[in-house]
């Protein structure tokens, strides 16, 4: 699955790690994320995300 990186403060979101402690699972993918999902560290929305290459 694809690593996603918070724009803002460069922030990693690892689907295999997920977010558990905002209510993410591991195993979830970036795409599968609520809309309401904020960066854990900064608080930016998903469309501050880049995918990493």
């Amino acid at each position: 699955m694809e690593k996603y990186e918070c724009d803002v403060c460069g922030y990693v979101y690892d689907p295999e790690l997920g977010d558990p402690d905002n209510g993410i699972a591991p195993g979830t993918a970036f795409a599968d994320i609520p809309d309401g999902w904020e960066c854990p560290t900064c608080g930016v929305d998903k469309d501050s995300f880049s995918l990493l290459s």
